[in-house]
């Protein structure tokens, strides 16, 4: 896996995303947010997710869709529950996964951050799979951006906490950062 000229990921599975545009120039890619998402909630493995990050969701498939299908809204990657990594934006553009966020005190992080989804829900545990992918995805972004240290690999619920609690309690932080470290 490596990441190339254009910012995909090689071995992994690509499909494009509308919701996504340019950063503003002379922003560095400094933040990496971790995220959580399942369509429908709590439900694992089918088609949605993508469906719903290229803006294809059909609102009939469940009720749920009729309140999320148009939100617009897009992660640079999204790593189900086996490991596997779809990429929707390509690093160096904005994907919209931050929302109105803010980190050290500078706001929309959507400007300078890379927006990671977990296939999960906030209680439950992530496999052992996802965690071998987001660390093998966090490392080679960590290398390619050099502003990315572990200080600034944070959850959405750290830059947006009266808005959202992803990815929750069933993300253990402590055991991400010790596959980092090795």
């Amino acid at each position: 896996m490596h990441i190339t000229s254009d910012s995909w990921l090689s071995d992994t599975k690509h499909v494009p995303s509308p919701f996504c545009d340019a950063r503003p120039e002379q922003m560095p890619i400094s933040l990496l947010v971790v995220h959580n998402i399942s369509l429908p909630p709590g439900q694992y493995g089918g088609p949605y997710v993508e469906q719903f990050f290229t803006g294809k969701l059909d609102s009939s498939e469940h009720p749920f869709f009729k309140v999320i299908h148009k939100m617009g809204v897009s992660a640079h990657c999204f790593i189900r529950r086996d490991g596997e990594i779809i990429q929707f934006v390509p690093f160096n553009a904005r994907a919209w996964h931050a929302g109105k966020s803010s980190f050290a005190g500078v706001e929309r992080c959507n400007d300078y951050s890379i927006g990671i989804e977990l296939e999960g829900t906030d209680l439950d545990s992530y496999s052992q799979a996802q965690y071998q992918s987001l660390v093998a995805v966090t490392k080679l972004l960590m290398q390619q951006y050099p502003e990315i240290t572990l200080p600034r690999i944070t959850g959405h619920q750290y830059i947006a906490p009266l808005r959202k609690s992803d990815p929750g309690l069933g993300f253990d932080w402590r055991y991400f950062r010790s596959l980092l470290n090795n």
